[in-house]
C-alpha cells in the first residue's frame, strides 16, 4: 500500500458509527453502492467490487459463459491466480510465452489458439500494459473473448484508454501490494451487459436475490454461484483510495521517468508497450545474461529482484496447474472432466523456455511515489555504481 491516512480512518469510523456494516443495507451511507458508481464514473465501465482479483477474474469468466470444453490462453508469467480462475470456471488454461515486454506475446497467443479456445487473459504484470491492439485484433478474428487481468495495474492505461476497459471485461485487485488497497479486495469491469449480470449473480448468489433491489434491472436467470460479496468497511476505505489513485500514479510515473533518465546511459530497459500508460511502479532493467542480472541484484545497497525469482508468478511453480490437480473431488476436477478429456495440454517445465530466459535476464527496481528528487538521485547513484 502506497498511501493511507486519516481519511481512511475517518471513513472506517463513519461506517462503524452508523452500525451498517453489511453491503446491502437501508442506511444513508451506502458505501459499496457508491463505490461501484464511482468506479464506473472513473473507468467508464460497469463495476462490481468484490473480495479479490481472483474473484473478479472467476466471475468474469463465468459471466462470459466459459466452462468445461473450453480453453483459455494465459501468459506463462502471471500470478497463479490467473490460471486458477480458469480452472475455477471448469475450463482448461493453455499457457503461452511472453515477449520482450514481459507481457503476453500476441504471436504466442495466436499460435496457442485451437478450435476450443474461447477466451484469452492478457496480464498487465507490474503495471506494464500488454499489446492490446494486436491481442484484440487476433481475438476478434477468431471470435475469442478478452479478459484483462489488470490486478497489478489499477488505473494504468494503453493508448489513452484505462486498462481493464479495453477487452470484454477486466479485473482489478486491491490487496496490500497493489496501487490502491483495502487490505484485500477486487473489482470486475465490463461494458457487456450479459457478462455484468451473470457476474453479479455469480459473485453473490446466496444474497443477491434476497437483499435490496440488486436484481431490479437484471434479465439473466438466477443460478448457483459463489459468495465474493464485499462489505461496507472495505468499500469505505476504497472510496478514499480511489480519490488517491491518479495522484499516486502521477508521482510513480514522475519518479520512474526521472530515475530512468539518470541511469539510461549505463543500462538497457525492458521495452514498454506504452511508457506513458505504464503505472510506474517498477523500473525493469534488461541484461544480456542471467548471470549479469543475478550479480546486479546481489550488489551492495541495491533493492532489486529478478522476476525469475518471484515464485508463483512463474508457470513452472504453478503446482496445482502443472500437476493437474483442479479439485479435491475428481468429479469436480476440470482436468478429469469428460468434456475436457481431449483438450488438456501436456504441461511441462520446458514448454515456455523463452519466457524463462527473458525473466532470468530482467531485474526489477521498485519505485516509491513519495521519493523526493534527492531520493531519486541517491537511488540512481547506487544503481549506477552497481552497473559499473
Amino acid at each position: 500500500m502506497y498511501r493511507i491516512g486519516k481519511e481512511e480512518i475517518d471513513a472506517v469510523a463513519r461506517v462503524i458509527e452508523s452500525g451498517e456494516l453489511f453491503k446491502i443495507n437501508g442506511g444513508p451511507l451506502q458505501e459499496s453502492k457508491n463505490l461501484d458508481r464511482e468506479m464506473k464514473e472513473l473507468f467508464g465501465a460497469d463495476a462490481i467490487v468484490m473480495t479479490s482479483g481472483h474473484a473478479a477474474l472467476t466471475a468474469a469468466l463465468i459471466g462470459m459463459g466459459i466452462g468445461p470444453g473450453d480453453q483459455v490462453v494465459v501468459p506463462a508469467y502471471t500470478y497463479i491466480a490467473t490460471a486458477m480462475a480458469v480452472v475455477a470456471a471448469g475450463a482448461i488454461p493453455v499457457i503461452a510465452d511472453v515477449d520482450e515486454s514481459l507481457t503476453l506475446s500476441p504471436r504466442a497467443f495466436e499460435k496457442a489458439i485451437t478450435k476450443h479456445t474461447r477466451a484469452v487473459i492478457p496480464v498487465h504484470i507490474q503495471g506494464f500494459p500488454c499489446k492490446m491492439n494486436e491481442i484484440c485484433e487476433i481475438a476478434g478474428k477468431h471470435n475469442i473473448l478478452v479478459l484483462e487481468d489488470a490486478c497489478q495495474a489499477d488505473g494504468g492505461s494503453y493508448n489513452g484508454k484505462r486498462l481493464g476497459t479495453i477487452g470484454d471485461a477486466g479485473a482489478f485487485s486491491f490487496n496490500f501490494y497493489k496501487v490502491i488497497s483495502c487490505g484485500e479486495g477486487g473489482a470486475l469491469l465490463t461494458n457487456n451487459r450479459t457478462i455484468y449480470e451473470r457476474a453479479l449473480i455469480y459473485h453473490d448468489a446466496s444474497a443477491v436475490c434476497f437483499f435490496g433491489d440488486q436484481l431490479k434491472d437484471v434479465d439473466e436467470k438466477l443460478f448457483c454461484g459463489s459468495e465474493y460479496r464485499t462489505n461496507e468497511i472495505s468499500s469505505a476505505i476504497l472510496r478514499v483510495q480511489l480519490t488517491r489513485l491518479d495522484g499516486i500514479l502521477a508521482d510513480l510515473r514522475k519518479n520512474k521517468k526521472l530515475l530512468m533518465e539518470k541511469i539510461a546511459p549505463y543500462c538497457d530497459f525492458v521495452p514498454s508497450n506504452d511508457i506513458e500508460g505504464d503505472c510506474g511502479t517498477t523500473v525493469a532493467l534488461c541484461f544480456d545474461s542471467a548471470e549479469k542480472a543475478d550479480s546486479f541484484t546481489k550488489a551492495e545497497g541495491i533493492n532489486a529482484i529478478s522476476p525469475i525469482n518471484t515464485g508463483k508468478h512463474i508457470y513452472t511453480n504453478w503446482t496445482q496447474i502443472m500437476s493437474k490437480t483442479g479439485a479435491v473431488n475428481p468429479l469436480m476436477d476440470p482436468f478429469k472432466m469428460e468434456a475436457n478429456k481431449a483438450i488438456v495440454p501436456d504441461y511441462n517445465n520446458d514448454m515456455c523456455t523463452k519466457t524463462l530466459e527473458l525473466l532470468a535476464k530482467a531485474v526489477y527496481i521498485s519505485v516509491n511515489p513519495d521519493w523526493s528528487e534527492k531520493d531519486v538521485e541517491e537511488e540512481a547513484e547506487k544503481i549506477i555504481a552497481a552497473l559499473k
